[in-house]
Formats: C-alpha cells, sequence, structure tokens
C-alpha cells in the first residue's frame, strides 16, 4: 500500500514519506482509500461532486460539502462545521468517488450535509496543535477521578474539537454508567464543555491501533471498517482449537480474522462427512475425530478405545456411509484405513558459526578446590641476597621495648649447642 515517496531506492534503502504522511495517494493514513479516479478528467458539461471526506484523529471520518467550490485536494486541512464552533480536519478523499463512499455508508448526499467553511488558517493550524497536545495529560487526569469515584469504566481517549472549545472523552464499560457526577468533576478540572461517549471494545482497538498476533497492523485501525460478529463456530468450520488467547485479539474478542476463510472453508466442507458422523463395523462403532479439509482425510477412533485412532479417505468414509444405510455393516476399519509415513528426518549439527558443541552449556563447569596443604604465599621463603629483611615495627609507638626480651632465661633448661667437625 506504499507510494512511490515511501518505496525504497535503487540501492535498497528506503526513501521515506517526503509529504510527512499526506501524500498524494494518502495511503500513509488509516482507513485510506485509493483514489483510482484522480487522472482521469469529467466529462464535458458535467461538475465535479460537491462533497469531499474528511478524516480527524484516529481514523474517525466525516463528509462534507463544499458550498464556496474551494480548489481541495488531499491533504489539504480545512474548517468545517461543528456543534458549537468549529473543527479542523484533513481531507482525505475527492471527486465522484466520495458518492460511492457516501453510499456504502448509507449517507444521503442529496440531503443536509455539513458544510466546509473554508481551508485552515495557520492560527487555526495553532490552536489545534495546542488542543491536541493537552490530550494525554488530560487522560491520565481523567482516569484518576474515575478511579477516585470507584466508576466501571475505561476512558480510552480524548479528542478534542480543533477550535478547543469541546473535548468528547471515549469510555468503554461492560454495564450502564452513571457518569453525572464524573461530568461536573470534568468540567471543573479541565474548564471545558465534556461530551461522554461510549464505544465497543472493538472500536477501542480500532481508535488506539496496535500490533496483532500475526505482526501486522490491526485491520481494523487500517482498512477494516465493517464489524461483524465472530462466533466460536467460525473457529470449529475451520478446524482450530478453542483457545480463547489464541483466538481472542487485542480487544479481548475473537479475531475478525476468522471470517476471513470461512466461506471457503464451508464450500469444501459440502463434498466431507459431517464431525458427528458414527460408522458401524463388526467391531464396534467408530466416532470422527479430525478431519483434513486440504488433504481429504478423516481420524475415526473406535468407541472405547481413542488412543487408537485410523486414518481414512473421504470416498471410503461415505462408502461406509452408504452401506451403513443399507443396515450392513463393514468388517472393521482396519480394512479401509490408510498408513501416513512420516519422513524421517536426518538430525545433523553443522558447526557454521566456529562454536563448540550445543550442549556445552548442560553440564557445569567444575570448581576448582583449594589445596589445604599449600603454604600460602611468602611464608617460609628465604630473603633474597642483597636484600634485608624489614624490621618489624613496634605496633605500639608508645610502649618501650623490653631489653631482655632476647636473653635467655636462666632458670629454663640449658640447650646445648653443638657444631659438627666438617673433616669427620
Amino acid at each position: 500500500m506504499a507510494c512511490t515517496s515511501c518505496s525504497t531506492s535503487d540501492g535498497g534503502a528506503p526513501k521515506g514519506c517526503k509529504n510527512n504522511g499526506t501524500c498524494g495517494t494518502d495511503s500513509c493514513n488509516k482507513l485510506t482509500v485509493f483514489d483510482w479516479l484522480s487522472n482521469m478528467s469529467l466529462p464535458g458539461g458535467q461538475a465535479p461532486f460537491d462533497c469531499v471526506e474528511v478524516r480527524f484523529k484516529n481514523g474517525r471520518k466525516e463528509f462534507y460539502r463544499n458550498p464556496e467550490k474551494l480548489t481541495l485536494s488531499i491533504g489539504d486541512i480545512v474548517a468545517t462545521e461543528a456543534s458549537p464552533g468549529h473543527d479542523v480536519g484533513i481531507v482525505t478523499l475527492t471527486g465522484e468517488l466520495v458518492k460511492v463512499q457516501m453510499k456504502k455508508k448509507g449517507v444521503n448526499h442529496e440531503g443536509e450535509v455539513l458544510k466546509i467553511y473554508r481551508k485552515a488558517s495557520q492560527k487555526d493550524i495553532d490552536i489545534w496543535s495546542t488542543a491536541r497536545d493537552k490530550e494525554d495529560p488530560m487522560k491520565v487526569r481523567a482516569r484518576e477521578i474515575a478511579i477516585r469515584l470507584q466508576l466501571e469504566m475505561k476512558i480510552s481517549d480524548i479528542e478534542f474539537q480543533g477550535d478547543g472549545s469541546k473535548a468528547t472523552f471515549y469510555y468503554t464499560a461492560n454495564d450502564r454508567v452513571d457518569f453525572r457526577q464524573l461530568i461536573k468533576e470534568f468540567a471543573s478540572a479541565f474548564s471545558t464543555r465534556i461530551e461522554m461517549k461510549q464505544v465497543g471494545f472493538r472500536q477501542e482497538a480500532a481508535r488506539l491501533g496496535g500490533i496483532g498476533s500475526c505482526g501486522r497492523e490491526l485491520c481494523c485501525s487500517t482498512w477494516l471498517t465493517d464489524f461483524r460478529s465472530v462466533n466460536t463456530s467460525a473457529a470449529r468450520y475451520q478446524q482450530l482449537s478453542l483457545n480463547p488467547q489464541k483466538l481472542a485479539g487485542q480487544c479481548g474478542k475473537l479475531k475478525c480474522c476468522l471470517n476471513y476463510e470461512l466461506d471457503t472453508y464451508m464450500d469444501a466442507l459440502k463434498d466431507i462427512p459431517d464431525m458427528e458422523t458414527k460408522l458401524s463395523t463388526d467391531k464396534g462403532d467408530a466416532i470422527c475425530q479430525k478431519i483434513d479439509i486440504f488433504k481429504g482425510l478423516m481420524w475415526f477412533a473406535y468407541i472405547g478405545n481413542f488412543a487408537q485412532w485410523h486414518i481414512l479417505k473421504v470416498a471410503e468414509v461415505k462408502e461406509i456411509i452408504d452401506q451403513n444405510k443399507q443396515k450392513k455393516k463393514v468388517a472393521s476399519l482396519e480394512d479401509f484405513a490408510i498408513e501416513v509415513e512420516k519422513p524421517e528426518v536426518e538430525k545433523t549439527f553443522q558447526n557454521a558459526m566456529g562454536q563448540d558443541s550445543l550442549t556445552r552449556f548442560d553440564q557445569p563447569k567444575k570448581k576448582n578446590k583449594p589445596n589445604k596443604n599449600r603454604r600460602p604465599q611468602g611464608q617460609g621463603q628465604a630473603p633474597v641476597q642483597g636484600q634485608n629483611p624489614k624490621p618489624k615495627s613496634n605496633p605500639n609507638p608508645n610502649q618501650k621495648p623490653n631489653p631482655n626480651k632476647n636473653k635467655p632465661n636462666p632458670n629454663g633448661p640449658k640447650i646445648r649447642n653443638e657444631k659438627k667437625d666438617s673433616n669427620k
């Protein structure tokens, strides 16, 4: 969906959007519509369609009439009619495709449609951007007030009007909420006109946006506008496990993409027996456990022995069903079962990065135990020749040295010093 300015260059480096998100095709914005009639001229004598599509915050779009016949193109910032005051938005679509979009959304272009006042001046844009900067800190303060009043609601987004005269609070709640006191608190805290608007959980996810489990941006925030109900039967028809953590989206509801391929699965299941099919054999009745729609295979297991499954083709299952309708039983499922050989994958390891074995971290490294018989460093070593040993310093400088410390004790035992004769 990227335009020419968003694509990559010849060297592979991204060019980036040169028009800051409002390029000629308008493909950088949410819920964009490609104007494939932009390079075509109208027939002679036909006036251009006098309505345009204007986008506001988070993909909110409205249709407005251009009574002044202003020359508008995609990306222009305009001041539109609002109650009270005026609002500021960006033109996203002009020409004959606006009539198609109005018909798609059920808006009568011949009836009463709000009008465009003028192209936005620099003063209008400054007021608009200043009001937009207040939204995030105001949302934090509004949530604190709602928690203090113990209201079971979640304020998901705040949108200021273009002239800053009104703020719309979007919230979600499971039950009905009495927010009369809340509006009084908001009006005194923010000093502006307050409007509360409740939205569903899917609409909340569409406004806030996010990344889905598929790794792409949410469909509801990029192109999806029709929120159809999704049932768990859609997952059953596609043979998906009924795991709510995997089937739920960012909104907490079932993913909208479960309906994308449902029609294809429904068409394929027309030629396949139901999951509730029961086959009668001489060894007992068998119940279907699993269906592979793409390969046309069905897995059956005997009642009482659900651990062992038998794989049958769809044509053979239909043959057994026809015989059961004639009150005939087949001998066993083993006569019709097929064996699916699993390819043996040779497990090899290639040291591509020049590292050691993959199991080198499994066993902890052995720590070297200290040797108890080893002498401490410096103990029992003779002084090096030419160096005098350092005299021991007196730890107490005020203590006088004892002159009789090194003298022998006359009352003690006498030690006889014998010198060995070197000649002996």
